[in-house]
């Protein structure tokens, strides 16, 4: 269990893959301008991400080396064509504001990046708690960019057709925030709040049992 929880908790915050190992950025910063379709995007990372991982974990006694990435690739697709349907027929203005970020996340870095280095290599437990812990860790980042960058760059946030917060008439909304350059400005301060929690916390997070090492890369 305390191998568990410390590899979660580092999926979160120690290894978070959008402030730590600054990997899917891509798709961030083009959808992180509302706060419904970062919330979106968040769930569908975290489903494909925490399926993806118990399939590759639970056949990779039965993969070869030789052929393991076009078995990511085609389990990964598999999950992500569940997103997309389900996302078409029930939520079709979030389907069309995500657009081709969500058959994206088949090649997205974290999903096939934890597959080849986490999944491939560990237990079922294990993958489970690195998929669940990765894909929370990039909701949280994406949710909170979307919301700075929405409030204040467009005066309120609007989910599902409902004003959640809206500000005064006066204040004029910057509009760069919605714009690339003000989410790197944005992202960057996250990083330094996220770099600044870490090295507060890190010292307190529960770590792995010294006779059940985990190490990435091996089998």
């Amino acid at each position: 269990m305390r191998e568990w929880v410390a590899v979660f908790r580092r999926g979160i915050a120690i290894d978070n893959p959008l402030t730590v190992l600054m990997i899917g950025l891509c798709a961030t910063l083009a959808v992180s301008t509302k706060v419904e379709g970062a919330l979106f995007m968040g769930l569908a990372v975290i489903f494909v991400l925490g399926m993806s991982s118990i399939i590759v974990s639970s056949i990779r006694s039965l993969v070869p080396e030789q052929v393991r990435i076009p078995v990511f690739i085609v389990i990964i697709a598999s999950f992500v064509t569940v997103v997309d349907l389900t996302l078409k027929a029930f939520f079709p203005d979030i389907y069309l504001f995500l657009g081709v970020w969500i058959p994206l996340i088949v090649v997205n870095c974290i999903i096939l990046g934890r597959a080849e280095a986490f999944s491939y290599h560990q237990p079922v437990r294990l993958a489970v708690a690195d998929g669940l812990g990765m894909g929370l860790g990039f909701s949280v980042v994406i949710v909170a960019l979307a919301a700075i960058r929405e409030l204040f760059g467009s005066g309120e946030i609007v989910f599902l057709g409902m004003r959640l917060i809206t500000f005064p008439e006066w204040y004029r909304p910057p509009g760069v925030l919605l714009l690339f350059p003000g989410a790197f400005i944005i992202f960057g301060f996250i990083i330094a709040i996220a770099k600044w929690y870490n090295m507060r916390t890190s010292g307190r997070l529960i770590q792995p049992d010294p006779h059940c090492t985990i190490k990435e890369g091996s089998r």
